[in-house]
């Protein structure tokens, strides 16, 4: 097995557009495969550009150009790379909209993100009509597109043009569009091509939905350094493995209940028949750290990141060994600097808690449209993550809880207050209130306590299903109590820390769970 330090890296050219690599990597490595489909499909790296020419021509005989935004709502597959690269190597700007949302989350981001085009398949078609009755036009993507549209040119620079508007759960209110760039692609691609040592001969793996952030550096990484990347449907904890064995993966990016689910499944011959040489993951579940080492027999290791700020802290290798266990986000990656900070934003001693902010090049560009979000953000020149950490005495950092609003389910960083906005709409609910509730497998499950309209007797089931017609399934609480009143603050405020434990029996009315959760990450993860 070939040596990390042996292998060609891919210099990091701060002046690049992801359409200047493409075309960098189809002239040098054209022969080679670019992309893997789970169902053994391939394209070549040359294939891929003809492929992404041929997208940018037929979104210009669409009547699109630079500037224009257009959103991608597609399940997995060769298809949403195609599509993505054809947008933003077209100039355009793209609005990545998860394949499972329904029509009220699709339609925040459609209208907000001002989307002149979406491109759908045949699963998110009909969503993404409702969510805006027709006034946006579509385009329905099939495996072949764009077929034979002529092939037009990448349109080159500036780096800082944006390439997405991507979504991430608003805390206090409706998601927030990052607004990120050519060059947040590339730092965010070089930095895990470096730091998962890929090469020519690597193959990455990615299992998320392409709409997060993960499968998208995963493939800017790979454009990078000419490896490979295997494009699966869906995480399924039962195949999973098995895939990777099937595939010759050498690494993968996993978070939160991925590993969970994965250590469930039986043991089996290809947990040790593999290429794997290192797992990269955001939230291992420290207590089971070592027991993932064990049983796929490759170390493990903790990055953290979000999507305003790409990559920011890892374990190096160095310290793997000593921190299997203990949490331990590591340590500030070399573009990156953090700290921890009090409630007036001055730094805290080592040891005391506080909020984790952070600094350097490669963030986003702020928030679309919204310039006061922005400036909270970033508040005196540094980004304000919400999480709580600990620094120690080596300057390794480690969560110890969060300041927003926010559930954590599984993969899916979920907005207590869009989850409230859309129930509250519901004539028989006065206000309701969304928390976090501990699960085994996904870490974090909704629980929702509702205060009926005064009268009125709502039915739980009618709730539920009130929400399911109009959010993504996943954002969809699966324990529900009511109750006559909340508990508020002086100005009239929910006051979540005093709610308590359930007063009333908790109703559960999930939905039969998929073969694995929801993936992606957002907020407080690579």
């Amino acid at each position: 097995m070939t040596s990390v330090a042996d292998r060609r890296r891919d210099p990091y050219d701060p002046g690049e557009t992801l359409g200047d690599t493409l075309d960098r990597r189809a002239a040098h490595d054209g022969d080679a495969v670019a992309l893997r489909d789970g169902d053994g499909t391939t394209l070549t790296f040359a294939l891929l550009a003809d492929r992404v020419a041929r997208a940018r021509g037929r979104l210009a005989a669409c009547g699109l150009g630079p500037g224009d935004r257009v959103a991608i709502a597609l399940g997995n597959g060769l298809a949403w790379p195609v599509a993505w690269l054809g947008v933003v190597t077209g100039g355009m700007t793209a609005i990545p909209v998860n394949a499972r949302s329904g029509p009220d989350d699709a339609r925040h981001l459609l209208v907000h993100g001002g989307a002149r085009l979406a491109l759908v398949d045949d699963d998110t078609a009909p969503v993404l009509a409702a969510a805006t009755d027709g006034a946006i036009d579509a385009e329905l993507v099939t495996d072949d597109w764009p077929g034979a549209a002529p092939p037009v040119p990448a349109v080159s620079g500036p780096v800082d043009r944006p390439a997405n508007v991507q979504y991430t759960s608003g805390t206090t209110g409706l998601p927030k569009g990052c607004v990120l760039s050519h060059r947040f692609w590339q730092r965010m691609g070089h930095g895990m091509a470096e730091r998962m040592a890929l090469a020519p001969d690597s193959v990455v793996l990615t299992a998320q939905p392409f709409s997060y952030i993960d499968p998208q550096w995963n493939l800017v990484a790979t454009l990078r350094s000419g490896a490979e990347l295997v494009v699966l449907d869906g995480f399924h904890p039962s195949t999973f493995m098995a895939d990777v064995a099937r595939f010759d993966v050498t690494t993968f990016y996993c978070l939160a209940a991925m590993p969970v689910l994965l250590l469930k499944q039986p043991p089996a011959d290809h947990d040790h028949a593999h290429r794997l040489e290192a797992v990269h993951c955001s939230a291992i579940p420290a207590a089971q750290h070592a027991a993932l080492e064990d049983r796929w027999g490759v170390p493990w290791f903790e990055l953290y990141g979000m999507t305003e700020t790409g990559l920011n802290i890892a374990v190096e290798r160095a310290d793997h060994d000593e921190l299997v266990g203990s949490g331990s986000l590591g340590t500030p990656v070399d573009h990156c600097d953090a700290m921890v900070v009090d409630d007036a934003g001055r730094p805290v001693a080592d040891g005391t808690e506080g909020e984790l902010v952070l600094r350097g090049p490669g963030f986003m560009d702020g928030y679309l449209d919204d310039p006061d979000a922005t400036a909270a953000f970033f508040a005196g020149g540094w980004a304000h993550t919400g999480d709580l950490a600990v620094r120690d005495q080596r300057g390794r950092f480690r969560l110890s809880g969060r300041r927003k609003d926010m559930v954590r389910r599984g993969g899916e960083n979920v907005a207590a207050a869009e989850v409230e906005a859309a129930l509250v709409t519901h004539p028989e609910v006065l206000e309701c209130a969304v928390v976090a509730q501990p699960d085994p497998d996904l870490g974090e499950e909704l629980r929702v306590v509702v205060v009926p309209v005064p009268g009125s007797d709502p039915d739980p089931t009618v709730l539920h299903a009130h929400l399911r017609a109009r959010l993504a399934p996943f954002k969809v609480p699966r324990w529900w109590e009511l109750r006559d009143e909340l508990p508020h603050t002086p100005s009239q405020r929910v006051a979540k820390h005093r709610l308590g434990p359930p007063v009333h029996p908790l109703r559960d009315l999930a939905a039969p769970r998929p073969d694995g959760p929801p993936g992606g990450a957002a907020s407080g993860q690579a």
